[in-house]
């Protein structure tokens, strides 16, 4: 069986966007392959955070991975920090890219350009991505295109490992070096009040964005004040009619019929509103209810989080202690 991996970084609130586009993907995927999801709270630590708050997001993102479907009995869920593998094998990573090659990463030159604080840990953060992969000899990586050129670097490293470390070993590789896979179509979902733009946690369109947290009744609201246009004509065009779009394509995702085959039951924008709404209530209500139960018994996650890391640091050890041997680190006693 495929083994996959994917990982979420516990910054703010989970969104509808995060929620149609992945995460209830990643819940069916788990009985296809074998599944690790791992909350990158170490990716979290590039930028500045307040300790509290860290520790709450990270243990409510797992919370919210297994009311949203993510089955422990299934899957490897756990926090990246508790698999120290993470952290050692990105040392021999990073130390078998070059600066250049972090340098010229798109993220990094965006992300430092604008910020009054760069931490060395935003440069090499591809490299602690690159471990992440190696560690758990994944053969193909879903990654959008944001994320490619991340996996080039990890492809590179990999080869470059295996021909400066891995003579002598099986097939003269310390590391599997992972192919792109072209993740499943999740809905796109954009904000509703700027329907051209993606749905965001940003706080200058709280009406725009709807979390999966959000009380019921302002979900409602929040479709009914949804941005349509003027023309009263309900059609599946994302390029003329983003809003109306928008909404066809939430509805599709949550009942599994066709944006275009839904825009022919309508005639006007507000029952489109309304049935969008309610679909959407009806998939947020179990997961909400889900949630309620994990957050009283924050015990019963850590038990879940524990056998998790348990179970990747089963597969992570080898790996680390082989990319160890390799380069010539002595075995501990």
């Amino acid at each position: 069986m495929t083994r996959v991996l994917s990982g979420i970084q516990p910054t703010g609130s989970v969104h509808l966007g995060n929620l149609l586009g992945a995460v209830r993907h990643w819940t069916v995927a788990q009985h296809d392959s074998e599944s690790l999801f791992c909350v990158v709270d170490l990716h979290a630590l590039t930028v500045p955070q307040d300790p509290a708050e860290l520790r709450s997001a990270t243990l409510q993102l797992a919370q919210m991975l297994l009311a949203v479907g993510i089955d422990p009995d299934v899957s490897t869920l756990f926090i990246q920090s508790h698999v120290p593998e993470h952290a050692e094998l990105a040392w021999l990573v990073q130390c078998t890219a070059s600066f250049g090659e972090l340098s010229r990463m798109t993220q990094f030159k965006d992300k430092s350009e604008s910020a009054e604080f760069v931490s060395a840990g935003l440069l090499t953060y591809p490299t602690l991505m690159a471990a992440d992969i190696l560690l758990y000899d994944i053969d193909r990586v879903p990654v959008g295109d944001d994320q490619r050129q991340h996996l080039e670097l990890t492809r590179d490293v990999a080869i470059r490992y295996n021909h400066r470390y891995g003579k002598g070993l099986p097939n003269d590789r310390v590391f599997v070096v992972p192919e792109a896979a072209i993740p499943p179509v999740g809905a796109r979902v954009m904000d509703l009040q700027h329907p051209t733009r993606k749905m965001s946690k940003s706080a200058d369109s709280l009406l725009g964005t709807v979390l999966v947290l959000d009380d019921l009744d302002d979900v409602a609201r929040k479709f009914k004040k949804a941005v349509t246009d003027t023309d009263n004509e309900v059609r599946f065009d994302p390029e003329t009619k983003p809003g109306v779009s928008n909404l066809l394509s939430i509805l599709a995702a949550c009942t599994g019929r066709s944006p275009g085959e839904l825009a022919d039951d309508y005639q006007q924008y507000g029952p489109l509103k309304a049935d969008t709404a309610d679909a959407v209530v009806e998939v947020l209500r179990p997961i909400q209810a889900r949630f309620a139960e994990l957050s009283a018994d924050p015990g019963g996650t850590a038990a879940i989080l524990d056998k998790g890391a348990a179970k990747a640091r089963s597969i992570a050890g080898p790996t680390l202690a082989r990319a160890q041997a390799a380069i010539g680190l002595l075995p501990r006693a």
